[in-house]
This record gives structure tokens, sequence and C-alpha cells, in this order.
């Protein structure tokens, strides 16, 4: 089989190749915008440039009506996009190509709040034509749809060119503190990095927080500094010498006391990546740098210009959030450092160990992409977490049976689904009446009717208060189908009913198997 010695790209062309022989149009839908010039590139050396459009939310409004006029009118026979590409205008679809289809972003989290997986697969019905989901470390519920024959998995055995796998080193950071280091970076990283310095490699240090400190506190009286709009610590940005909220947008000047005992004695805690910036600087002030995150990618074509300076300018060490993690393809890159493995494991999510163990696995196949060996130092206090540990032999399927036993003694998706119906209100208690009536309408029917389902109790959100909004949630967790549709109909009903009787300003929302659970 040829098409095992290269990587899942080369498969994909081929794939489209047959598709373009039956004058039929292929969609290749990637999860981050910051891909999708690399994409484009890949496929323009291979095509033509007139074959091809690109749809993405970064390009103005004149660019977006030639690129879909391009394809309503049958030009362009291969369609590069992100999530919203799905909807694309096309009349004679051959095939569907989702990469990294485990990547989150495939799932909208705004109304309408569709998965592009789940659409993927109705255009596929309806078409006749066939999906093709590509991903080093598939989606758990994906894959458990291979064990029933649901989707046919066919497995790439070998790394792109025979390339062999980078090592993998973890370093347990509590061990780091009792030497008396105190910076961000572990004995071992540091003199990786010197020796990468030293024989003109590149480095990628991967650290999921932007920012320069996650929060600010008194440290006389404990007070953080919070957002006045949204219950959440708002984060330091040093460039600027700003306190922002990462979710309505809010910012004030860096305080130099405390706004409730006035106490001078001000400490940043936490780390996000223009602190990791500052410290590279500091420690390895010969490196060149670049950062990629959400504060240095805010104009047009600034993905593509960090990733193509990183590629192409002798840059030492890119540093980056998870911009920098999925399917870039930097031939130089020969160590990796993971500067804080733990920040996934620390989300109320089932999800946690998965997307740890993702996060990992991915940021890893970033090493040593060519003839050159590539290591990769993962840095944590949870060695021993099970994620961290298969993500280190990179053992999907170790993961993959462990995590999946957990799921079903735990009743966790792929063994039911999970509904959020969420309630927002700008006051507290008309929110908390809404969210008491809804639950007890839905216990009512559940009782009465014998339904097949776990109800829980209405309950704050993880992060109840965002632009003044305060927000509950109620979960359930079922065998979504026919007899559900009609009950959530019922519930919106219901809640239409007491907003017409009181007035409410209330909204209600319904996700089923969210990302974030509210």
């Amino acid at each position: 089989m040829e098409l095992l010695v290269h990587g899942k790209t080369e498969v994909y062309i081929q794939l489209i190749e047959k598709v373009l022989q039956e004058d039929k149009t292929s969609l290749m839908l990637v999860p981050e915008i910051s891909l999708t010039p690399q994409t484009v590139d890949r496929f323009i050396a291979r095509f033509g440039e007139e074959k091809i459009a690109v749809l993405h939310s970064k390009l103005s409004i004149g660019e977006r009506y030639d690129q879909w006029n391009k394809i309503r009118k049958g030009i362009a026979k291969i369609v590069i996009g992100a999530r919203s590409a799905i909807f694309a205008p096309i009349h004679d679809l051959g095939l569907i190509i989702i990469d990294e289809e485990h990547d989150q972003s495939y799932k909208s989290e705004t109304t309408p709040r569709y998965h592009t997986k789940e659409i993927a697969t109705y255009l596929a019905k309806e078409n006749n034509i066939c999906v093709v989901l590509g991903s080093a470390t598939p989606d758990l519920g994906t894959y458990f749809k291979t064990t029933t024959n649901e989707i046919t998995l066919l497995e790439l055995t070998k790394r792109a060119n025979n390339g062999s796998l980078p090592s993998v080193e973890i370093v347990d950071l509590r061990q780091e503190l009792e030497k008396g280091n105190k910076t961000m970076f572990s004995t071992s990283l540091y003199k990786e990095i010197k020796r990468n310095l030293e024989e003109k490699k590149q480095t990628i240090l991967f650290l999921n927080h932007r920012g320069y400190s996650s929060f600010v506190m008194c440290r006389d009286c404990g007070n953080t500094i919070k957002c006045k709009n949204c219950n959440i610590t708002l984060t330091y940005h040093a460039k600027v010498q700003k306190l922002k909220c990462h979710y309505c947008g809010y910012e004030v000047p860096l305080v130099s006391q405390c706004p409730e005992c006035h106490s001078k004695n001000i400490k940043h805690f936490g780390a996000g990546t223009q602190k990791l910036e500052q410290q590279v600087q500091m420690l390895f002030p010969e490196a060149t740098t670049i950062r990629m995150d959400v504060d240095t990618v805010t104009k047009k074509n600034s993905h593509e210009e960090i990733l193509n300076q990183f590629k192409n300018k002798p840059i030492d060490i890119l540093i980056g959030t998870q911009m920098v993690v999925k399917g870039h393809h930097f031939p130089n890159v020969t160590l990796v450092g993971v500067i804080a493995a733990d920040s996934s494991l620390n989300i109320e999510d089932f999800r946690a160990n998965e997307r740890t163990f993702q996060m990992l696995t991915q940021v890893a196949g970033r090493a040593g992409r060519e003839e050159k060996q590539g290591k990769v130092i993962i840095q944590t206090y949870n060695p021993d977490n099970f994620s961290i540990e298969c993500a280190k032999k990179q053992d999907y399927n170790l993961f993959y049976n462990t995590e999946i036993m957990i799921r079903k003694q735990l009743k966790y998706p792929p063994f039911c689904d999970i509904i959020v119906i969420g309630i927002t209100s700008n006051k507290e208690q008309e929110a908390i009446q809404i969210t008491k009536k809804i639950h007890q309408y839905l216990k009512n029917r559940v009782v009465k009717e014998n339904l097949g389902i776990i109800l829980y109790q209405g309950m704050p959100a993880p992060i109840d208060k965002i632009k003044n909004k305060y927000r509950y949630r109620i979960i359930i967790k079922c065998k979504f189908g026919e007899e559900m549709i009609l009950l959530i109909e019922d519930v919106i009903n219901q809640y239409n009913q007491m907003k017409e009787s009181k007035n409410e300003n209330a909204r209600l929302m319904i996700d089923l198997n969210p990302n974030n659970w509210y």
C-alpha cells in the first residue's frame, strides 16, 4: 500500500484527484484559520489556483463574495475552509474531508449550535458520497463508531517520509521546586533549548494561556481583581500594562494597590505566553523569538505572516497557545517544550483527559518531522496521570481502551448524549426561578412518563456571570432521539409561557453534546 508511507495530506490529495476525474467538487475542512494558508499552498502546488476557493472568517466581504460566486458557478472544484465552509453552495459535491476531526472548533458554540460532522454526514447521505475524517488522535466518539462498524477505520502505520516518532520526556515540576528552580523552565528543558540554539535548530514552546499572568491578588487580604461584568479574574497583559477580561473585553489599567484594603502588596500569579516570552528573552538573550496567540494575530493575514516568518527566517523559538499545536509542518523544529501540561486537566469537563492527551500528542507531532530526530519535554505536576503517560508513549489505543471503560461506567458519551439547558438573565433571582420551574417540569415528566433519562438539579454555570448576565444550567443524560426532541419542544413552550405571563427578560439556550458545559 503506497499510501501508507505518506502523510494524511497526500492521502487527501489523491482522493481529490479521483473526484476531479469524475468532474465533481471536493470540500476540505480544517479547524483553524491559521492552517488554511498552509493547506491552500499545498493544494495550489498540486492543482493550480483557478480550481480552488477558500472560505474563512478573516476574508473581507468582497473576498467572501468572490469566493462564494466561484463556488456557486462551479469554477472552483476544490473548496477549502474552516467550519462555516460546510454551508458553501456546492452543486456537484463528490467528497467531504474533515481534517483534525477531533478538534473542538468544528462544534459551533453560538447560535446556530451545529456540529460540522453531523451536517457533513447529512450531506454525504443526500449526495451518496464519502466523508473522510482524519486525525492522529480521533475523537473518542468517532473511534468508538469504528468498533461498531458505523465508520470504516483506515490506519496510517508510518509517519510521513518514514520519519521516526520524537522521544518524549516527562518532567515532574514538584521535584524542580524542591531543587529551588522557580523559573518556567525545568533543568532538562533549559539544557535542550541551549543545545538547540547552539546547533541552529528551532524550538516550539507551548503554553495554553495568553497574557502575562492569570490573575492579580492582594497578598494581605486575598482579594483578586475581577471583571465588573463577569465573575472571572482579570488577566494581566504586560505589554499594555492593563488587566483584561477574556470574556467581555473589559479592561482597566494595572492596579498598584488593592481596591479592598488599599494594600500595595499586589502579586501576579499564574503565567501566560507574554511572561513566557519575557523569561525566554531573559534566560536566552541570544535567541530570536516570535509569539503566536490571540493578542498577536489581530490583523488580517497575521497568522500566515507569523508562521512564514518562523518557517523562512532564522527565528529560534516560537512561543504559542493551541494555535501552534495543529497540523503545522516546520522541518527545522527538533524540540517542543510543553510548559504546563496540567491546565487542560483541571477543566470542569468529563473530556479533560481526552483533551489533554490530544493536545500533548498533537504538539509532540510538531517535533522532528523531517530526517532530524525530535524531542518533546512535557512539564507537569501530575506525571502519573494516565493521559500524560499515554501521550509519552504516543499510544492512542492504550488511551482509548482506558478512557472508554471509564466513560461506560460513568454513563458519559459515547454511551449517552448530554443536553445542557442554559438560562441567562440580568436578574439573578429571575434566572434561579426559571431554572427551578423548568427543572420541576422536567422532573414531573420523567416521573409521570417513566422517561429513561438522568436529570440533574439546576445549578449555577461554571462561570456564573458573563457580560452582566447571570447563568444557570440543567444537565440531562439521555439517548437523543424523537422522544427527546418532543420533550425539548415542550420545555421551550413552557419557557415561552413563563415569559408571556411575567414579561421576563431571561434567555433560554439548549445545546446537544456541547464542548463547554455552559
